[in-house]
């Protein structure tokens, strides 16, 4: 069984979870609808970078 040498120090321990938190997802706002979508992702609407990509239901 592993047994620690040394005790680490609060500092130290919080040195090591310093990245342990969420960070939110990063967004893009579509120029010609204004929604909001994933970065490199289509948005609702179907739109990518200001052009109509994929048809949707309402385009029917």
């Amino acid at each position: 069984m592993a047994v620690q040498q040394n005790k680490k120090s609060p500092s130290k321990r919080g040195m090591h979870r310093s990245h342990d938190f969420a960070t939110p997802p990063n967004t893009a706002i579509e120029p010609s609808t204004g929604e909001v979508h994933l970065r490199h992702h289509i948005s609702p609407n179907g739109f990518y970078r200001g052009r109509k990509v994929v048809a949707t239901k309402s385009d029917e």
